[in-house]
């Protein structure tokens, strides 16, 4: 499938719960999403309070009408509890790599 829409995000979980909102991530619906062609999750070696994301969708129309959906919004509400502040978000729509998990 071809990627036209992406973004990387990074989100500083409260003090304490990267744990719980990189657990939360793993789960996503998203994973299961046929227009979701990237989920990545990732976070920082220095500090395991910030965690990164990278997703890649077929269009932007399909990222938005699954997150307008009633499943993501639920979802979500599930995550904000975990993230301190605002999450920046960059700009990037994956081209090409490997991700190789056990």
């Amino acid at each position: 499938m071809t990627v036209t829409h992406g973004f990387h995000a990074t989100m500083t979980a409260r003090p304490g719960q990267g744990d719980a909102l990189v657990e939360l991530l793993l789960d996503a619906p998203v994973l299961s999403h046929q227009d979701c062609v990237v989920f990545l999750v990732g976070r920082s070696a220095s500090d395991r309070d910030v965690v990164h994301v990278t997703e890649g969708w077929t269009s932007e129309e399909a990222h938005g009408r699954f997150f307008a959906s009633e499943v993501a919004k639920a979802y979500v509400a599930r995550l904000a509890p975990l993230v301190a502040g605002e999450s920046r978000y960059v700009d990037e729509v994956p081209v090409g790599g490997k991700a190789v998990f056990a």
